[in-house]
């Protein structure tokens, strides 16, 4: 470049421009000042980018809300803010703006999983869309969960796929009690949504990959060579080739009508009566498989797990199903019926407890869509909100030694385990399952499951922990041992 290319500026040409700098800035300043302050809750943003997640994250005894909640409450109340998941946010451990951030949801609030999610689930997953697209996919699940559906063709199911781990099991062998759970799960909901039975050749590859699609959706989002999390992305392009492969055969046979009276599934059912893309039928049953087998798994494993620490639960259980078990032998019959199920009252405050106690949804994702103000404290619109459920669930003002495994205080009082001024107020505060426009389309179903699992082991097994195990938050909920278990078989008919 030439000098003559080059310009400069000397201090008489610069002069004149002074008083129009200073009046830009004296209007920077003043518009500054005349902006409202926020009252944000206190708190501490950490780390540049990282923030808190790397404490936040940190894993911890899943019957507690960790030493980084506790220390955090302590400190700050059981509201605060933080930065997590590279953005600013606020956390509530409050039962109160929990329900008011999952009452407004689509108004105040919406969902908002970090971008790794959607990359491993899926643009179309149940999980991470919002709106309209997340309400019709809602309605599909909740029309294919259906509480007549649920008595008339799933319940038989849950009891025949339960019946098939049971009855594999031999005496006096260690084995993982949450593969077994994880077995049955995945079973039933491969049935249920592809109708593939258990066992079949593809039944299990299908299984194959979705362990190694599983251990990269809770692994750290790296797509690095050798990552778990890259090998997740080869293990669910390779999963969706699987079912779009299902959808091909299914829509020759439906075109040539040869259907079968077994092909009553969920792939059927979107197939006749959505009219999704074929890339969003193909999100939408791989995040029902996740949801349908994870979350499921884990609770049963939880119940597992919590009930030889508390034998009069056990008893009480024994006395149940005995009595359920006896009147239908008496009355010639085999398979559980909804009756019976609605018979076993004190199961189901086992599965309450259990799910209260080992909270396999930790917390949820959500962002502000505008500016928000709960009792005095302000949340900026676009902030990450992260409602806690654990936190409510563990806490002594709500429930009564929150850290204790106790059934019964689910039978009279809703949940509070002393005395307690509403029923309501304590059920309420009671949120395993999310709440608002997204609560789990699969909530029933996850309950049938438990029962009826719970029913045929209590029947047919005395087990005990054969190895030291306890559930941890990660904040997936997982036994670091697979929670090894010693059984022996009796009858209690």
């Amino acid at each position: 470049m030439s000098d003559s290319h080059l310009t400069f500026y000397s201090p008489s040409s610069i002069l004149p421009l002074l008083p129009i700098f200073f009046f830009v800035f004296f209007i920077l300043i003043k518009r500054k000042q005349t902006k409202p302050r926020l009252n944000l809750p206190p708190g501490n943003m950490g780390w540049p980018f990282l923030g808190e997640t790397i404490g936040y994250l940190k894993p911890y005894s899943a019957t507690t809300i960790g030493e980084f909640m506790e220390q955090h409450i302590a400190r700050y109340g059981t509201i605060y803010k933080s930065k997590l998941f590279g953005e600013p946010a606020i956390v509530s451990a409050d039962a109160g703006l929990n329900r008011f951030i999952l009452q407004n949801e689509g108004k105040l609030f919406e969902c908002s999983y970090p971008r790794s999610i959607g990359g491993i689930l899926g643009k179309w997953s149940m999980l991470v869309l919002v709106g309209d697209m997340h309400r019709d996919m809602r309605v599909i699940s909740l029309n294919f969960l259906s509480h007549a559906r649920l008595r008339t063709h799933l319940l038989k199911e849950v009891e025949k796929h339960t019946l098939l781990v049971l009855n594999s099991w031999n005496q006096n062998c260690t084995f993982s009690a949450q593969d077994e759970a994880k077995k049955f799960t995945f079973n039933l909901m491969a049935k249920h949504i592809m109708s593939m039975d258990p066992g079949e050749i593809e039944t299990e590859q299908l299984k194959k990959e979705y362990v190694t699609f599983m251990k990269g959706v809770v692994s750290a989002p790296l797509n690095l060579p050798g990552t778990a999390y890259r090998k997740a992305l080869k293990s669910r392009s390779t999963i969706l080739k699987f079912i779009e492969g299902k959808m091909e055969e299914r829509v020759k046979r439906i075109q040539e009508g040869n259907e079968g009276l077994e092909e009553d599934d969920l792939l059927n059912w979107v197939l006749k009566h959505s009219n999704l893309s074929t890339e969003q039928i193909l999100d939408l049953i791989l995040s029902l498989l996740f949801a349908g087998h994870e979350t499921s798994s884990v609770a049963i494993a939880l119940a597992i797990y919590f009930l030889p620490g508390c034998p009069q639960a056990m008893q009480q259980l024994r006395e149940e199903h005995s009595e359920i078990a006896r009147a239908k032998k008496q009355a010639g019959e085999v398979e559980l019926t909804w009756d019976d199920y609605k018979r076993m009252e004190f199961t189901h405050c086992v599965v309450n407890e259990t799910l209260r106690l080992g909270n396999v949804v930790r917390f949820l994702h959500r962002k502000a869509l505008k500016d928000v103000n709960y009792k005095g404290y302000d949340i900026p619109c676009g902030w990450k909100v992260l409602p806690v459920i654990a936190a409510v669930h563990l806490d002594p003002s709500l429930f009564d030694q929150p850290q204790h495994f106790n059934p019964w205080r689910w039978q009279n009082n809703g949940g509070r385990g002393g005395s307690c001024p509403s029923k309501n107020a304590a059920n309420n505060n009671f949120l395993p399952f999310g709440g608002g426009s997204r609560l789990c389309a699969g909530s029933e179903l996850a309950k049938l499951e438990m029962a009826v699992f719970i029913h045929h082991l209590i029947l047919n097994y005395h087990w005990e922990l054969a190895e030291t195990d306890q559930a941890f938050a990660y904040p997936f909920v997982d036994f670091p041992k697979g929670l090894p278990i010693r059984v022996q078989a009796h009858s209690l008919i």
